[in-house]
């Protein structure tokens, strides 16, 4: 082999070696044997309704395995990207309450951004900016500048989807902690929304009703979680106006 020539199965600095991408191709086998194997038909309002008091009876007679089970779940829901994020959420207020349920739902959530986040930035992230040309380098740039208050209104505001905003940080080189800090605060309003709805659907089951995962976000609720995302960019404007000044 000459010097300078990359083994098998790796590439050279910044390259997209077979090392780098295996995670990321667990994670996608992961997703598509989720619908191969047509475990999505549980991840319904239908199924909540239909299993609702066995998995109360789980809860109620395995002490701290329940909570633990739970959030293992939604972890490897939120890193193997799985859809369903809003339904768990359902079920984590459904069958611990809005307090403790809200809780384990931000933790869980938060962990598995964390994992997805880093498999993206090894395997992606280095690899891309490595290669990226100036344009990328001062988005890149400009994105980690004001990370935090980025990446707060990326979670405060429901309009992209959860992965996605796990993944362009990683590609942007955004740090882990500022990554976790911001995942961890700007899904609290929406998890306790989701959680809040999902602890009362013990009185609609008993009537009779069906819970529906529209009505969940009401307007009126996205507007007051729009205003908590305008007021993260504060720090940010406020950065480009005294930027101007000086």
């Amino acid at each position: 082999m000459s010097d300078g020539e990359s083994p098998p199965g790796k590439s050279g600095a910044g390259g997209f070696s077979m090392a780098r991408l295996a995670p990321l191709g667990v994670l996608a086998l992961g997703l598509v044997l989720f619908f191969a194997l047509d475990l999505d038909r549980f991840v319904s309002c239908a199924a909540l309704s239909d299993h609702r008091v066995d998995l109360l009876d789980y809860v109620s007679h395995h002490g701290l395995l329940a909570p633990f089970i739970f959030m293992t779940i939604y972890t490897m829901a939120t890193a193997f990207s799985v859809p369903g994020a809003t339904l768990l959420s359902l079920t984590g207020g459904f069958l611990f309450g809005t307090v403790l349920g809200t809780a384990m739902v931000v933790v869980a959530a938060t962990l598995g951004a964390c994992i997805l986040f880093l498999i993206a930035n090894t395997a992606l992230g280095e690899p891309l900016r490595a290669r990226a040309g100036p344009w990328m380098a001062k988005m890149a740039e400009g994105f980690r500048e004001n990370a935090l208050s980025y990446l707060l209104v990326l979670r405060l505001v429901p309009l992209f989807p959860f992965w996605l905003v796990n993944l362009v940080p990683a590609l942007l080189g955004v740090p882990l902690r500022i990554f976790a800090l911001g995942t961890f605060v700007g899904i609290i309003p929406g998890a306790i929304v989701y959680v809040s709805v999902g602890a009362g659907l013990g009185s609609i089951f008993d009537q009779g009703g069906e819970c529906s995962l529209s009505g969940v976000l009401k307007p009126e609720v996205i507007m007051a979680m729009t205003g908590l995302a305008v007021l993260a960019l504060i720090p940010v404007v406020y950065k480009k106006i005294k930027a101007r000044k000086g």
